[in-house]
């Protein structure tokens, strides 16, 4: 700040402490009771002093310890005005100032009251008195009237009606409206300015909301003026710069709207005037100003002339940053089909209070019957499985008030119709779980699934009555429900019984009785008998595919019934070689092709069909090697026309589908032999041949087969390993997709070494972990792809561009996305799989980076939302996934540069492509890259940073500097020398391309940061930012954070003055594998940062010496982190400063004569001598 304009202030400042000063001695003196002053400042340009009581500013000169603290040194007290800018119509504007006054008093004590608090308020404290206009004795007697009412209304809320009469009645006894208004309005300038939300300021705030509001019916007109009269005084005050009065203002509006009754007559031009100051307020800065400016809209926010606060509301939801004011927001916003999508999305906010505001907008806001099947089950779904118990109560609260007691009286069956059960079955799981955990399913003893049941007599065979069974078919809601309600129960059974093993004596008798009353709660539900069972289920399944899922469901009750007795398994065990043998279900299209219904894969053509079967057939066949049995045995008979080559499409698939069964759910190779076919038989007449199928469908299972074959394998078997390679190869994407699931598979589970050797190629460990890169694969030379192994097969198979691979059908997943997760399973529990070399990783970790920065294809969706999961936690789990323990070889930080090379345009070969495309892949590119730091900087899990030591005990690794230390290798000194590299190793003469890829490199290089105790690594890339400063010379901001990092890495080095020997140097570059000839003194000079350059033509003008002052600003060497920005940029401005001086005094300076112009230019203005001042200046080190 210039000295003259200092002091100005500083006597205009004592000027009017010294006018307020005796203003306030003689108030003191006049008055025992406490006194307030106003005082401004006009804004005119004039050191103008005038005291009125129209001005913007007020100091209370009172006792109240709100408002002064009083000094303990002196017997003075120290006070501050308090600003609260209030417009009015007959004042000018005026400059916002805090004047520190300072005035002498008798004693301390006396600027105290005991009884009052700091943090309360008080109207009768703050009557206002005008300094200059002397107030009238009505004037001052009516605001101690209103003041002392305010000050009892304050206390409680029980107060607030007869406080209202009282208020009423003075009003309406005051002379005029407008002098009650100005008395009312003086009084409660004190609230303005208390900031705390304490109660009684709250109780203050509803009792004059409420008090505004309300109307006298024998005085309306006197209420309509002053509520229009108060509204435009809030107006004025919300658009101060104070933010105590803004929100003060807003918060007393909002009460006033939301109170409001239907009758209140209000101009359309006042509530225009309310809406459009109410919405710039929204977007104030204060988020707590903006919660109640949304809240005074709210009530708008439903005519549907005010559309524009919808939009609004709508905008503002999506950038609001503050929880509370978003949740104001929801709470807000009408119900409508614009809305309704936008609250839905809000159930899945950050924030756990504007999640469950959402649930309680739904609640009140929107009937079940005017929202969609999809939008409950998606309301349902993410409030009943949400991580808050606070959000997951109230929508459970939703679902039982709203959904279950008003909408379906009570019934659950009911509710569970409007969720579309077949469709969304787990959300109808979630919700009769819900409900039964709750207790809000009533299981009565008269209901039962035998209502469902009934007989009629058939006809008397002597002594005996006949009956045939009448069943009646159950809907997929009815059976959803007892399958749930039954397993609850069976859990709550078994629960107990477990607690009363546990316990002993009354307890345990107790949890006895309880388990048995499910039992037999549970034996009353179920079917008497299994015959009974298996009728009903048999009446399902023949019902046709209407009662497919009800079906599944009675299938699924089977695991709770009783099969001991040997009638039971028998009759059990017939129904079972039934639901094996019933073919797939399939139907003919125009040209007689069979389509196949279901996935084709799995028995009943669904994964829960089958599931459901298995589960039944393990109840039934529960003995060891019983299950086996019972299923091989029917596959023998359904393989003998595919063993003859007499079998059809649906006989294939059926054989196929049963052997996927019995090879999923066996429990060793072992329970396969010495069954009804051998497992050599099954792999030769059935499981091969389906591989070479001519029909698609029949491939797809039968190589799904042989993977699963292969994993129930000691060793994989040649042949089947062999097929696979030939599926994934040359097979349909389809066929191939299956094929890379089984190969992935198979390399997890045996070893990749092992999957080799199965094909005739022998590699030794030693060799497979000497191998540092992925070798080429050609997939046209159909000779060479037999020997090549298989991790290279599929590291090559994720780039093979193969148009067949991308399927325009969401039907089948692509290669890539197996392939990707398989690759990130590998890296994430890489130390399970030692058979893939560690050299490896790095190749794999810069794919999957690539693959999920990739927006090329849009099947590769749900691969990035797998690898967001894993990126989030690989760098933390283990610090061998930043550098290998056993080859030191890094991984992120080795993966760095290959994937800014792969993704940056026109680097290593990339086709060029138009503007907006090449724009695209770099931002992409830079976003990879600090996604990559990030990863870089992670810190560890607790487990890895804690090991125990031999005593047992826990042991923390060597702490550096503050934190965790890993080796050079996983550390950011390793990535930042990789980078340095890269950059020194470019070219002089770069194309465009390179300039912006070592920009970009260079702006995450200045990022990384250096431990204390790496001192090589320091003083190395002391010498390389030499080196990758001449890379950058262009450009100036770059140039800058440059030498920045230069001299912060001089201020940590031990030892600067010590030069790094080549040795040391050769042994930190060889640790990195990095192959680049240093020369340590060569590069020994940071470039200077250019000046600005002038953009118009040089002229010959002396040089303008700086004077030599001016470096003592500069900052120290021996500063820990030097500020250089600073530093070039008050050079630069002092130059730049003195040139513009030099040539505005031109005209009045010395002529510089024809013999001046062999000197030097001006720095600033001359371009070839800025161009020698660019040169090198000496060396940092």
């Amino acid at each position: 700040m210039p000295k003259r304009r200092r002091k100005r202030e500083r006597d205009l400042r004592k000027k009017f402490g010294r006018e307020l000063r005796e203003v306030c001695e003689k108030s003191l003196q006049q008055r025992s009771e406490r006194t307030t002053i106003e005082a401004g400042i006009t804004g005119d340009g004039e050191d103008e002093i005038r005291m009125s009581a129209e001005n913007l500013f007020y100091a209370q000169t009172n006792r109240a310890q709100a408002f002064f603290a009083p000094n303990k040194k002196k017997k003075s007290c120290k006070a501050r005005p308090m600003i609260c800018h209030f417009a009015s119509s007959n004042s000018r504007s005026f400059r916002l100032v805090k004047l520190p006054l300072e005035f002498e008093t008798k004693t301390e004590r006396e600027l105290r009251e005991p009884s009052q608090a700091a943090n309360q308020i008080r109207f009768g404290d703050c009557i206002w008195s005008g300094v200059m206009a002397e107030e009238t004795e009505e004037e001052k007697q009516l605001k101690l009237k209103i003041a002392k009412i305010l000050d009892e209304a304050r206390t409680s809320y029980a107060t607030h009606n007869r406080k209202l009469k009282e208020l009423s009645a003075v009003r309406s006894k005051s002379s005029s409206p407008h002098q009650f208004f100005s008395a009312f309005s003086k009084t409660l300038v004190p609230l303005f300015s208390f900031q705390r939300r304490i109660a009684s300021t709250e109780r203050i705030v509803r009792f004059v909301s409420v008090f505004s509001g309300a109307r006298d019916p024998t005085n309306s007109s006197d209420c309509d003026a002053f509520l229009k009269e108060f509204i435009r005084f809030l107006l004025s005050a919300a658009a101060v710069a104070n933010k105590t009065a803004r929100f003060r203002a807003c918060q007393i509006i909002s009460e006033i709207i939301m109170r409001l009754p239907d009758d209140a007559e209000v101009s359309d031009e006042l509530w225009d005037e309310v809406i459009d100051c109410m919405m710039l307020r929204v977007r104030d800065k204060v988020p707590l100003i903006r919660t109640f400016a949304v809240r005074a809209l709210s009530r708008f926010a439903n005519d549907g002339e005010n559309s524009d606060i919808l939009d609004l509301f709508l905008e503002e939801l999506l950038l609001e940053q503050n929880a509370e004011v978003r949740k104001a927001i929801l709470l807000s916003l009408p119900p409508s089909n614009s809305t309704l999508q936008v609250i839905i999305e809000c159930t899945m906010d950050v924030s756990e209070s504007v999640r469950k505001a959402a649930y309680c907008v739904l609640a009140n806001k929107f009937p079940l019957q005017s929202l969609s099947i999809k939008l409950r089950t998606i309301i349902l779904q993410r409030g009943l499985a949400d991580r808050s118990p606070a959000v997951s109560k109230e929508c459970l609260k939703l679902m039982k008030d709203e959904w279950l007691i008003k909408c379906c009286n009570g019934d659950p069956v009911e509710l569970l119709k409007y969720l579309d059960v077949e469709t969304y079955e787990l959300v109808g799981d979630a919700v009769m779980g819900a409900l039964l955990e709750a207790g809000l399913v009533n299981l009565r003893d008269g209901e039962s699934i035998l209502k469902y049941m009934s007989s009629k007599v058939d006809g008397m065979e002597g002594d005996s009555v006949h009956y045939i069974p009448s069943i009646q078919l159950i809907e997929a809601e009815v059976a959803l429900y007892w399958r749930n309600a039954c397993r609850h129960l069976q859990s709550e059974a078994q629960a107990k019984g477990s607690d009363a093993a546990a316990t002993m004596g009354t307890e345990a008798a107790v949890y006895a009785a309880e388990a048995s009353d499910k039992n037999d709660l549970l034996e009353r539900i179920l079917p008497a008998t299994v015959s009974d069972y298996i009728d009903l289920v048999k009446a399902h399944i023949d019902a046709g595919s209407d009662y497919r899922f009800a079906s599944r469901q009675l299938l699924l009750l089977g695991a709770m019934l009783d099969f001991s007795d040997a009638t039971n398994r028998k009759v059990a065990g017939a129904f079972v070689q039934e639901l094996l043998h019933k073919p797939l279900e399939h139907e003919l299209d125009d040209d007689e092709n069979i389509i196949v219904i279901g996935d084709g894969i799995n028995l009943g053509g669904d994964r829960e069909w089958a599931n459901a079967v298995s589960g039944l057939v393990k109840k039934v066949h529960a003995a060891n090697g019983e299950f086996e049995a019972v299923v091989l045995r029917v596959v023998e008979e359904l393989a003998r026309p595919c063993r003859e080559r007499t079998a059809d499409v649906m006989q294939w698939m059926h054989s196929l589908a049963l052997t996927g069964l019995v090879l999923e759910n066996a429990r060793s190779f072992g329970s396969l032999q010495g069954q009804d076919i051998e497992p050599t038989e099954l792999l030769q007449s059935l499981l091969l041949p389906g591989a070479k199928h001519a029909h698609l469908d029949v491939q797809r299972i039968a190589v799904r087969c042989l993977g699963l074959f292969g994993l129930l394998e000691k060793k994989p078997n040649q042949e089947l390993v062999k097929q696979l390679r030939r599926s994934f190869v040359h097979g349909p994407p389809a066929v191939s997709v299956v094929a890379c699931k089984a190969l992935i598979d198979l390399g997890m589970w045996h070893g990749t070494e092992e999957v080799d050797r199965a094909v005739g190629e022998n590699f030794s460990l030693e060799v497979l972990h000497e191998k540092k890169a992925f070798s080429p694969v050609n997939f046209s030379d159909t000779d060479e792809l037999p020997n090549v192994q298989m991790l290279d097969l599929l590291y090559a198979a994720i780039d093979k561009d193969d148009g067949n691979n991308s399927l325009a059908s969401d039907e089948y997943e692509s290669v890539q996305a197996i392939l990707g997760e398989g690759f990130a399973k590998i890296l994430l529990l890489s130390e399970n799989y030692p058979s893939i070399p560690a050299s490896l990783h790095p190749f794999l970790l810069a794919k999957l980076i690539s693959l999920y920065f990739s927006n090329e294809r849009k099947e590769l969706q749900r691969l990035k939302q797998c690898l967001s999961v894993f990126f989030e936690h690989y760098p933390s789990l283990s610090a061998t996934h930043k550098a290998s323990d056993k080859t030191k070889n890094k991984c992120l930080s080795k993966a760095f540069i290959p994937v800014m090379r792969s993704m940056w345009p026109g680097i290593n070969g990339s086709a060029g492509c138009s503007t907006l495309i090449v724009s695209n892949m770099r931002k992409r590119a830079v976003q990879a890259s600090r996604f990559m730091l990030q990863m870089m900087q992670a810190p560890l899990y607790e487990k890895e940073t804690a090991k125990d030591n031999e005593e047992g005990n826990k042991e923390l690794p060597e702490v550096l500097n503050g934190s965790l230390g890993p080796p050079l290798e996983c550390g950011e000194e390793g990535l930042a020398i990789c980078i340095a590299v890269e950059v020194a190793s470019s070219h002089a003469k770069k194309t465009a391309a390179e300039r912006t890829y070592v920009s970009a490199l260079c702006r995450i290089l200045v990022m990384l940061h250096f431990r204390l105790t790496e001192q090589g690594a320091i003083k190395l890339m002391r010498c390389l930012l030499n080196l990758v400063a001449e890379s950058v010379l262009a450009e100036k901001d770059l140039l800058k954070e440059l030498k920045r990092m230069a001299e912060h890495l001089k201020a940590v080095d031990r030892q600067p003055e010590q030069k790094l020997l080549p040795d040391q140097a050769n042994t930190i570059l060889g640790r990195l594998d990095l192959d680049f000839n240093l020369d340590i003194d060569g590069s020994v000079g940071m470039p200077q940062t250019p000046a600005p350059r002038s953009t118009r033509a040089p002229r010959s003008r002396r040089r303008v010496r700086v004077e030599e002052a001016s470096s003592d600003e500069e900052v120290s060497p021996d500063s820990m982190v030097p500020t250089v920005a600073g530093t070039i940029g008050t050079r630069s401005q002092r130059a730049s400063k003195t040139a513009a001086l030099s040539k505005m005094t031109a005209s009045t300076s010395i002529m510089i004569g024809e013999d001046d112009d062999g000197e030097e230019g001006s720095e600033v203005t001359s371009e070839e001598d800025s161009d020698e001042s660019d040169q090198y200046s000496e060396c940092l080190g």
